[in-house]
């Protein structure tokens, strides 16, 4: 019978294993840091008032009231009642309000990749985050607000072309 040769294995050295789970530990958090740091901005929404029912999609007019601040807090812009196409403003500002609903009342954190980017527009300089107060009123789909454009166009031609349909023709002095 031959004999296969030994081969000595020499001792793991005290403390050994705990680097090495230390190092597979390191290389865990730094990989979780680069997928982190590899996620598309996002935005925040914090609810102030809850709003009930439905939210709008991204292709509905909105109707709301809004102050938007720059990270000093400085106000860059503030409206009352204003009509906006979802299809017409940043990026951010879409992602934000089809997460809202009918009456309610939030506070959006938009990261600047997903506002103006590295462009400078009026007040708000380049590469800046902006944080919005929101209130949805209402909102509207494109085809609804078409349908009473269209509506209000025919009524404004029947009134200038001497009235409704059945109603008494004005009297000419």
């Amino acid at each position: 019978m031959t004999e296969i040769t030994r081969v000595p294995l020499q001792p793991v050295a005290k403390g050994a294993v705990t680097k090495i789970w230390l190092g597979v530990a390191a290389i865990a958090l730094a990989a979780g840091g680069v997928a982190y740091a590899a996620l598309p901005p996002s935005v925040d929404v914090k609810t102030l008032t809850a709003g009930s029912g439905e939210s709008p999609t991204a292709d509905d007019v909105v109707l709301i009231n809004y102050k938007g601040t720059l990270p000093d807090g400085k106000v860059f812009d503030e409206a009352k009642q204003v009509p906006m196409a979802l299809t017409e403003v940043v990026p951010g500002f879409t992602k934000a309000l089809v997460k809202m609903q009918r009456g309610g009342k939030y506070k959006v954190e938009i990261p600047s990749e997903l506002a103006y980017g590295d462009k400078a527009v009026g007040d708000i300089p380049a590469n800046t985050d902006l944080t919005f107060e929101i209130e949805l009123i209402d909102f509207k789909s494109r085809a609804e607000i078409e349908q009473q454009q269209r509506i209000l166009q025919q009524l404004q031609q029947m009134q200038s072309q001497g009235g409704m349909p059945g109603a008494e023709a004005p009297a000419h002095p």
